[in-house]
């Protein structure tokens, strides 16, 4: 009998091997949680590929120079990235599904903001505030899924999933913009997160667990502060450079301006006893390789949808709609992959999974860096496809690398 018992419990620890406690109707509904996350992600990543093909809508309507174009795309992105590490950490400490709905409830402001907007610096403006949206909504998504999913299988799966969401946003986001785009004017693009978000909101509430770090760490406001003003800096440099020249006065200065302010990040983390990101969680070799893997694969996905719907805009000359569709190989491939992915790391192991999709979207950039104006189409998306891959294969594993090791109540 006591062998029996000792079996049991065996299974049991296998099945839900963290041993804190855990409601048990979250539990019951963590997969219904996992669909209203996922809707919460759609959102933000949904925004940014609908918003690629609105740009020549955008130059006619606003009168928008291709500068100011750039930062309508950009802003949102400098103030996204330059948040995220505080606004994880304040997830961490106040409640993350608080965070999540602050940050749904500032993005569809940002979204009404934005659709109303007259000016292409009004819209500028407007996306820049979106971004603070963003970079609320992000971070808790994952940490409320790794707070409900306790069992590491489980949650490697819906991990899977929720990347497998990235690539649906990626999907229906050009055909959206192409179809709102052929029936209404640029406004709709921002006008449809309204009911999406209204819907996640809702959803959330009802369904959303109340998570935050047990540990009630003191905030680091210096550490925020300085994690900002380094991160925005350095983007602003990235995305100057190109337009001014790397070696103008103003790029140079705000790579100088990131370098000195992460530099002093990093040094204030390791000096204060209640740093916003520990250090050390970069001695581990897992934690650091899936961020810089996680950190490539977005930054190739988001840039080559850019330059892919303008391509096929300019270039070709094919409508919103005709330029969203055409991107619908490389969605599905994303949306098929992702899932499977976590099938593969149980057969293979992660490492293998990780390296053969980093190899594919390497191979599939180095493909796409070979196409012309009179490049046939099948040939160019068959290069989407072996890149989209790539990137099924390696988000989701390297995101729950990350996820998985660290303490749940620094998820954020």
């Amino acid at each position: 009998m006591t062998a029996r018992r000792r079996r049991r419990t065996s299974m049991t620890a296998t099945t839900l091997p963290d041993l804190d406690p855990i409601d048990p109707a979250v539990h019951e509904r963590r997969w219904i949680t996992l669909g209203v996350l996922c809707l919460s992600l759609l959102i933000i990543v949904m925004d940014n590929t609908i918003l690629n093909v609105a740009i020549p809508s955008l130059m006619v309507d606003l009168g928008a120079t291709n500068s100011q174009i750039q930062w309508i795309i950009d802003s949102y992105v400098l103030v996204f990235a330059g948040l995220l590490l505080t606004t994880g950490s304040l997830s961490d400490r106040f409640g993350r599904k608080g965070a999540l709905q602050v940050g749904i409830v500032l993005f569809g402001l940002g979204s009404v903001a934005a659709a109303m907007s007259t000016t292409a610096n009004q819209l500028i403006a407007t996306r820049a505030f979106m971004g603070i949206g963003g970079a609320l909504i992000m971070p808790a998504t994952l940490s409320i899924l790794t707070n409900v999913f306790r069992d590491p299988r489980e949650r490697g799966r819906a991990i899977a999933i929720w990347a497998g969401f990235s690539g649906l946003g990626v999907a229906i986001g050009p055909m959206t913009g192409g179809f709102l785009l052929e029936h209404f004017s640029w406004h709709s693009v921002f006008w449809i997160n309204i009911p999406i978000g209204i819907t996640a909101l809702l959803l959330g509430i009802r369904y959303v667990p109340t998570s935050r770090d047990s540990k009630q760490r003191p905030l680091d406001p210096i550490g925020a502060v300085l994690s900002m003003i380094g991160l925005a800096s350095l983007l602003f440099g990235i995305i100057e450079g190109p337009a001014k020249g790397w070696t103008h006065d103003t790029v140079i200065a705000g790579f100088v301006v990131g370098a000195v302010a992460l530099g002093a990040f990093i040094a204030w983390e390791m000096y204060t006893p209640h740093p916003m990101l520990q250090m050390t969680v970069f001695k581990n070799a897992r934690f650091t390789a899936a961020s810089l893997t996680i950190t490539l694969v977005f930054f190739a996905l988001f840039g080559s949808l850019f330059l892919m719907t303008q391509y096929w805009q300019l270039v070709h000359g094919y409508s919103p709609l005709e330029a969203g569709i055409r991107l619908l190989p490389h969605a599905a491939t994303m949306m098929i992959v992702a899932p499977l992915s976590a099938r593969l790391v149980e057969r293979v192991g992660t490492k293998r999974v990780v390296l053969t999709g980093l190899t594919l979207i390497t191979t599939g950039l180095l493909l796409l860096s070979t196409i012309q104006a009179d490049t046939p189409y099948v040939v160019v998306i068959s290069f989407f496809v072996v890149m989209a891959s790539g990137m099924g294969m390696t988000m989701a594993p390297a995101t729950e690398s990350v996820m998985g090791s660290l303490p749940r109540d620094m998820a954020g």
